[in-house]
């Protein structure tokens, strides 16, 4: 198995190249576009972040002392707003409660607990608290979304219906626990279900093809 998901990394790696995400200019840009993502597509990620940046208030403090009310309209374009503007708070709230609101101070928890208190986090769920872990905070865990799963379970690695844990597991084992290739390897998994592993699949040309 190691083997085979090395295989399908070299693959997409020679055919796509670096794949430079998660676009933002601070870990705590990523975190926030890690909370907004949910359900939404990037793009309106990025209109709901400017029109947080033209507000001024993208960084902690700024978001502490605004309630979600006031916030919801900022983030509309992602969607969900009222929703996500309450996680959002929810996150921003424990960062600034028990870390002075500094990425860095969150960063220097270990692995396993910091997960465990994102995940306590109402609203963050395991994909968005590992995307903070990964992107935001360099820390060597796998991201599962549904692309991943997709292209797993196509190529018969693992069943669709197998759980977060079971697809983050496979990985996990059969990778060395590296930061870098974790990031690369996962936003390679995006670029070919946005390109070819789509909901109707493109199978040929696509750079799996064969395996």
């Amino acid at each position: 198995m190691k083997n085979k998901l090395l295989s399908i990394y070299d693959r997409l790696y020679d055919r796509f190249g670096p794949q430079h995400w998660w676009p933002g200019e601070t870990p705590f840009e990523v975190a926030v576009g890690a909370v907004l993502t949910q359900n939404t597509n990037w793009g309106n990620v990025e209109k709901a972040i400017g029109n947080l940046k033209k507000a001024g208030k993208l960084n902690p403090m700024a978001l502490y002392h605004m309630q979600a009310g006031r916030l919801a309209p900022l983030v509309r374009p992602a969607g969900y707003f009222n929703i996500k503007a309450k996680r959002l708070k929810n996150f921003n709230d424990f960062l600034v409660g028990e870390y002075g609101g500094s990425m860095e101070n969150l960063k220097e928890e270990a692995l396993t607990s910091v997960r465990e208190k994102l995940l306590s986090i109402n609203g963050i769920g395991p994909e968005t608290a590992d995307s903070i872990i990964l992107y935001a905070l360099e820390k060597p865990v796998f991201v599962i979304d549904a692309y991943t799963k997709r292209v797993l379970s196509r190529h018969h690695i693992m069943e669709h219906e197998a759980t977060y844990d079971e697809f983050q597991g496979l990985f996990h084992a059969g990778l060395r626990k590296d930061a870098g290739l974790f990031n690369e390897y996962h936003a390679l998994l995006v670029r070919l279900a946005k390109e070819y592993c789509r909901t109707k699949p493109l199978c040929t040309g696509c750079p799996l093809e064969g395996m």
